[in-house]
């Protein structure tokens, strides 16, 4: 018998309705653990207005995430987008151009009717992002919207240009006085106005500090939004709520505990149509500098008093701190590097790194990156993190892995166990998101014997969805004034103190070439040495 706490209002039904449809009955049941998941607040009224509207971040994650917002009602009613770029469009060009990227890439189907509504608030402002002209023009088309849509004078700049427009656009959003700077103390003359930038926030520690105070000459630090799509991750928001709202895991966090943790962020795709960037790029400016020690902040940093804002940011700013960078005469003893070569994935021949379109022939980026980090604090003391990443390996796949010390004394090898896996803790952020623990248990018979088993959590097995986009989650955010999942100043900067010292150690040697590895691998052979010296092994995803 169905519980009547887990059965939601049943329309009334015949005897025949329920013969011809045995399951109507069951079809309102609620899942007990999707409770309050409709509860959602909706953005206060505002235009977003897109510097780089023409771009693939545009066609792939922003557009399709704010229409799919639209449709769940977390957007006012008179939101607005302006799009801006060099194209030539008018906005019914505009609005095609955007219907077909929402038709590929949103999770909610495209209706006729949908999309009038949506498109009803899509303008576009055609211009260089030096010209001043463009500046007036997408002034008054400001000031247009704010009359006829109602968005109040809120604004969110969003950069989705290459870094190197960044300081040209905000300060001729500065100069042109589209923005203000605001404040706590100040209350605005018009609305709020936010501005949201993408990664990477500069190419090293003095770009990054270039840009940053670029922006700090315009607005202050509580209106500008740095973005990282990883944090709005489900999986990556859980990690604090696994560890900080069960007293189970939290006292066996530290080094007491922990024999070493493994942050592996891995990508079965090559460079695809990003070759120009990615050879300034490689894989610790795209991925490690960024992403990867966010990934690390957020399961090394201590309890925070809230979550909110800057409590969450000034624990993972102190962690950041207390990370030792690899000296410069050492780096080659704390990091490994290559280069994918030809190979297969899923059964298809791929090329190599350098047979790709804009990659230079002789070309020394790094495609693969693995590194062992320490911390040095009380919690984390003599705990190695490895961190690696790479482009072409097997398969697609972001996880943590914690991985526990060995008991110190096994009670069973009487029994014929003589040895036992440590405990394993996985936290699975992309593509099946969930946690698993791995433990010994007894295998059923007269025997003690032990085996390893293992024990899941899926998301979208337990909500009935893995949740939305993290895209969505962040313009959301970013519309609320909410900063907790976005980079401070300090934050990005601390990151790079930890990253100039292998560039520029890497920088000082004279390679000729980088060890390959087969597309299709886990990387070349130095990665397995790096951590095989401390007497561990990379976990197969």
């Amino acid at each position: 018998m169905i519980p009547a706490e887990l059965i939601g209002d049943i329309p009334a039904t015949s005897d025949h309705d329920l013969h011809d449809e045995p399951h109507a009955m069951f079809e309102q049941i609620v899942n007990p653990l999707r409770e309050g998941m409709t509860q959602i607040a909706t953005a206060p009224p505002c235009a977003m207005v897109i510097f780089g509207v023409s771009g693939d971040l545009t066609s792939r994650k922003l557009m399709p995430s704010l229409y799919d917002l639209a449709m769940t009602s977390r957007l006012a009613e008179g939101f607005s987008i302006i799009g801006v770029s060099r194209r030539e469009w008018t906005d019914e060009q505009f609005r095609d151009e955007m219907r077909r990227a929402v038709e590929a890439h949103a999770r909610t189907p495209v209706t006729q009717d949908r999309w009038d509504s949506f498109a009803s608030g899509l303008f576009y402002v055609s211009g260089n992002f030096d010209d001043e002209s463009m500046y007036e023009r997408l002034g008054a088309r400001l000031d247009e919207v704010d009359r006829e849509r109602r968005t109040e004078g809120n604004r969110l700049f969003y950069l989705a240009t290459p870094p190197s427009f960044y300081i040209t656009i905000i300060n001729s959003l500065g100069e042109r006085d589209l923005v203000e700077r605001q404040d706590f103390y100040r209350a605005p003359k018009i609305g709020w106005m936010r501005l949201v930038v993408e990664k990477p926030i500069g190419n090293d520690l003095a770009s990054a500090r270039e840009l940053n105070h670029a922006m700090s000459e315009v607005v202050s630090e509580s209106q500008i939004y740095r973005i990282d799509h990883y944090l709005g991750k489900e999986t990556v928001q859980n990690a604090m709520a696994f560890r900080f709202a069960n007293v189970l895991f939290e006292p066996v966090w530290n080094r007491h505990y922990v024999d070493h943790m493994q942050i592996t962020v891995a990508e079965s795709l090559g460079v695809e149509n990003r070759g120009t960037y990615y050879e300034e790029a490689g894989a610790v400016r795209d991925m490690l500098q960024s992403h990867m020690l966010q990934l690390l902040s957020i399961v090394a940093m201590e309890p925070p008093a809230v979550f909110r804002g800057n409590a969450v940011r000034d624990e993972k700013v102190k962690v950041l701190r207390s990370v030792i960078p690899p000296p410069g005469a050492t780096v080659k003893d704390f990091t490994a590097r290559g280069q994918y070569a030809a190979g297969f994935i899923e059964g298809k021949t791929v090329p190599g790194y350098r047979q790709e379109e804009d990659i230079a022939p002789t070309s020394t980026t790094e495609t693969f990156v693995a590194m062992k980090l320490n911390i040095d604090n009380w919690r984390w003391a003599d705990v190695p993190f490895y961190l690696r990443t790479g482009k072409r390996m097997p398969r697609r796949v972001t996880e943590i892995a914690i991985q526990f010390q060995r008991v110190p004394h096994l009670m069973f090898q009487a029994a014929g166990t003589t040895d036992v896996e440590p405990n394993l803790l996985t936290l699975r952020i992309q593509p099946d998101e969930g946690i698993s623990l791995r433990f010994a248990a007894k295998i059923p018979g007269t025997t003690m014997e032990l085996r390893t088993v293992r024990m899941d959590f899926a998301y979208g097995a337990s909500f009935g969805s893995a949740g939305a986009d993290a895209y969505e989650r962040l313009l959301i955010d970013a519309m609320m004034g909410d900063q907790t999942l976005f980079a401070r100043r300090d934050e990005v900067e601390t990151a790079w103190h930890i990253i100039d010292p292998v560039l520029a150690a890497w920088q000082a040697e004279e390679v000729t070439g980088l060890p390959l590895y087969e597309a299709g691998t886990w990387g070349p052979e130095k990665s397995d040495a790096l951590i095989e010296r401390d007497g561990r092994v990379w976990r197969r995803p």
